[in-house]
C-alpha cells in the first residue's frame, strides 16, 4: 500500500512513492540543502557586536542562550532586530535560533501560580500608574501612597517572585492598580499578577518585546502600552482582552521605547527607532527616520495629532563609495515619556542625536510642545552637532557620519517639580554627565547647570533621575568595560542652587569575574519621604537616606528565585526600570542582556 501523509508544517513524509505522487501533492524531489553551521554564520554576521566584552549596546552569546529559541527567531524575523536579521536567510536564522536558543518546551509558561477567582481586590488602593507614578515624572511617592519611610524600609524583606518564560532580560516598569501589578516582558507578553501574591490573573500576548511601563485610564478598566514594533495597544483590565491596536508611525523602524503618558482622554506616545542599529549595515540607505510624539484618543487609538522633531522628511544627500544613498536629516528620536505640565498646558520631551548629516536644531534638546495641539512653542538644544549611529561602533564604518559626536543624547525624560520656595524648575539629565534647570515659564531659560560625572555614549545620567521638594536625585553611569569598578554612584543635587548636596560613591563590586558587572549606577531611581531607593549594574537594589546618602537597606537580586509560577528565575543587572513603591511593598525587575542576564520581578514588604 502507498502511504503518503502531510504534515501541520506542509511537510511531505512518504512510505513507498513515486516522482509523480510528488508531484502530485506538492512536494519536490530535490536533495536536502547542505547544513548550514550557525556558529559560523553567528560569528560572521552578528559577531561584530555580540560578541564578549562588547559595549553593552547587544546582549553577549550567553545571554542569549538563556532566550527561547520563538523570542531569538521572532526578534530576527519581525522585532527589534528585524533589520539586522535581513542580512540572513530564513534558513540562517532559524539555525541560528536553535543554536542560540532554549528549548521553547523548557521554557513554556506554566499553569501553576494562576489566581483563585475568589481573591477581592483591596477596596482603594495607591496607585503607580505609569513610567514617573505622575505626568510630572518625579518619580516622588508620598508617604500616603507608598506606605513607607527612611525607617520603614530597613524592614523590606523579599514576598515572592514571579519568572518570565523564556527570557534574558527584563524591561518594563511595574504598575499598580487595584491590588494588581501590571508588567511587560522581553517575548511581548503582558502579565497581570496580584500584588499581594504573585499570582497570576492573565497574560496577553503583544507582537514583540514590552519595554513601556503600563497605564491605567478608563475608571481603572483600560491598560495601555507599547512594544519595539511600534504598536501601541489597549486591553481590557479585567480578563487582559485587546481593545485596540494602532501604529501611530509609518516608518519601518519606529519603535515605542519611552512609555506613552496617559493624561485624561489623550494618551502621548513617544516614538523612537531602531534604525540607528540598523546603520552599523555599510548597505543600509542612512537615514530617514525622525523622532516623533503622537496623540491618541484613548478611545479607539486615532491620532488627534503629531508632530515630529525634525520638521521635514530626510532627503538625499551623498553617496558611499559603495554606491548606497545617504539621506539626512534623521534621527531626533524620543526615547523616553513625555511631561506634561498643567498649568501651562504644555508637554516636554528630551530627544535623541541626529543619526546623519546635516544636523537639525531639535536634536538632543529639550522640547516643548502646546499639549493640545502638538505646536511647538520653543526649544532648547545642549549639544549641537551630535551625529551618530550604530556604524560608528561596528567593524565597517561607512555609514558612521564623518564629523561623529560623542552620542550624548537624551535616554532620560524631563522632571517638572515646585521647590519648597514655590518656583517651578524643569529638569534635564543628559548622558553627557550634565544636569540643567531650566525656567519653564520663561521658554526655558538656564537656571543652573551642574556636572555629575565625565559622560559618555554610555555615561551620565541613562534613564532618569528623581526629586522631592528640595533635592534632586539621579544615578550615574559613566561605564567603563574594561574597568567594572568604575563608574557608578548617586546624588543629591540642591533644586533652587544646583550644587551637590552628596554623594554616594559605589561600593566595588564582588561580582566582577561575571559578564556586564559593574559599578554604574543606569537604572532610574525612586524617592519616598526620608529614602532614595536605586539599583545597580552588580544586581544590588539599595535604600539612601535622602539626607546624607548613607545607605540603610540593600538586597543582592543577582540571584536564583523560587517563584509564584513555577519556574526557574535569577536576577541580575538592574537598569532601564527603576523600582516601584506601593502600600509598603517594592516591586522591582532584575535582569538586563546587556549587563547581567535575569528574568525576575521581584517584590518586597515591610510586614
Amino acid at each position: 500500500m502507498i502511504r503518503i501523509k502531510r504534515s501541520l508544517r506542509g511537510k511531505c513524509a512518504v512510505g513507498i512513492t513515486a516522482v509523480s505522487l510528488f508531484s502530485l501533492f506538492g512536494c519536490s524531489h530535490k536533495a536536502p540543502a547542505p547544513a548550514i553551521n550557525a556558529s559560523a554564520v553567528f560569528a560572521k554576521k552578528c559577531g561584530s557586536c555580540h560578541f564578549e566584552g562588547n559595549d553593552l549596546r547587544a546582549p553577549e552569546p550567553t545571554a542569549l542562550r538563556n532566550m527561547s529559541r520563538a523570542a531569538i527567531l521572532t526578534a530576527l524575523q519581525s522585532g527589534r532586530m528585524r533589520w539586522e536579521g535581513k542580512r540572513l536567510s530564513s534558513a540562517e536564522k532559524s539555525a541560528v535560533s536553535e543554536f542560540l536558543g532554549k528549548s521553547d518546551l523548557a521554557v513554556a509558561a506554566s499553569l501553576m501560580g494562576v489566581c483563585a477567582r475568589d481573591l477581592d481586590p483591596p477596596a482603594d488602593p495607591p496607585v503607580w500608574s505609569g513610567w514617573g507614578v505622575t505626568p510630572t515624572n518625579t518619580r516622588f511617592q508620598p508617604l500616603s501612597s507608598s506606605g513607607l519611610d527612611r525607617e520603614k524600609i530597613k524592614n523590606l524583606k523579599l514576598k515572592w517572585a514571579f519568572a518570565f518564560p523564556g527570557a534574558a532580560a527584563t524591561y518594563g516598569q511595574p504598575t499598580s492598580y487595584a491590588g494588581r501589578i501590571y508588567v511587560g516582558s522581553e517575548d511581548g507578553t503582558v502579565y497581570a499578577l496580584d500584588a499581594a501574591t504573585g499570582c497570576m490573573w492573565w497574560q496577553f500576548r503583544a507582537s514583540t518585546t514590552v519595554k513601556t511601563a503600563i497605564s491605567i485610564g478608563n475608571n481603572g478598566q483600560t491598560a495601555y502600552f507599547g512594544d519595539t514594533n511600534g504598536y501601541i495597544y489597549a486591553v481590557n483590565t479585567a480578563d487582559g482582552k485587546p481593545i485596540w491596536r494602532v501604529h501611530p508611525e509609518a516608518h519601518p523602524a519606529a519603535r515605542i521605547t519611552g512609555s506613552p503618558l496617559l493624561v485624561g482622554n489623550r494618551l502621548y506616545v513617544p516614538v523612537s527607532s531602531g534604525e540607528e542599529g540598523a546603520a552599523a549595515d555599510p548597505h543600509y540607505p542612512c537615514c530617514t527616520f525622525r523622532g516623533a510624539v503622537a496623540a491618541l484618543d484613548v478611545s479607539n487609538g486615532a491620532t488627534v495629532w503629531k508632530t515630529y522633531t525634525i520638521d521635514k522628511p530626510a532627503d538625499r544627500t551623498t553617496k558611499a563609495a559603495n554606491g548606497t544613498q545617504y539621506f539626512g536629516p534623521s534621527g531626533a528620536a524620543v526615547w523616553s515619556p513625555p511631561t506634561a505640565d498643567l498649568k501651562r498646558h504644555v508637554l516636554y520631551v528630551a530627544t535623541g542625536n541626529n543619526y546623519s548629516a546635516p544636523e537639525s536644531p531639535m536634536a538632543d534638546a529639550v522640547v516643548a510642545m502646546n499639549i493640545d495641539t502638538g505646536k511647538i512653542l520653543w526649544h532648547r538644544q545642549f549639544t549641537p552637532r551630535d551625529l551618530w549611529n550604530g556604524a560608528c561602533v561596528a567593524d565597517s564604518k561607512d555609514n558612521c557620519p564623518q564629523d561623529k559626536g560623542g552620542d550624548f543624547d537624551f535616554g532620560a525624560p524631563p522632571m517638572l517639580k515646585t521647590r519648597t520656595d514655590g518656583k517651578d524648575v524643569l529638569l534635564l539629565s543628559q548622558k553627557s554627565g550634565v544636569i540643567y534647570a531650566l525656567d519653564p515659564h520663561r521658554k526655558g531659560k538656564l537656571l543652573w547647570k551642574t556636572r555629575i560625572g565625565k559622560g559618555g555614549p554610555l555615561g551620565g545620567v541613562e534613564w532618569g533621575g528623581a526629586a522631592d521638594g528640595r533635592y534632586a536625585y539621579f544615578t550615574l553611569s559613566d561605564w567603563d568595560g574594561d574597568h567594572p569598578e568604575i563608574g557608578g554612584g548617586v546624588v543629591a543635587l540642591n533644586l533652587q542652587s544646583g550644587k551637590k548636596v552628596w554623594f554616594a560613591a559605589p561600593p566595588k563590586p564582588a561580582c566582577t569575574a561575571n559578564f556586564g558587572c559593574s559599578a554604574a549606577n543606569m537604572a532610574p531611581p525612586t524617592v519616598i519621604p526620608g529614602a532614595v531607593l536605586a539599583g545597580s549594574l552588580d544586581g544590588y537594589l539599595r535604600a539612601y537616606d535622602s539626607r546624607t546618602g548613607k545607605v540603610v537597606w540593600e538586597f543582592n537580586t543577582a540571584q536564583p528565585f523560587s517563584t509564584t509560577n513555577g519556574l526557574k528565575a535569577h536576577g541580575g543587572s538592574l537598569n532601564g526600570a527603576g523600582p516601584t513603591v506601593v502600600s509598603g511593598m517594592v516591586f522591582v525587575n532584575t535582569g538586563y542582556t546587556n549587563a547581567m542576564d535575569g528574568n525576575a520581578l521581584l517584590a518586597f514588604s515591610a510586614e
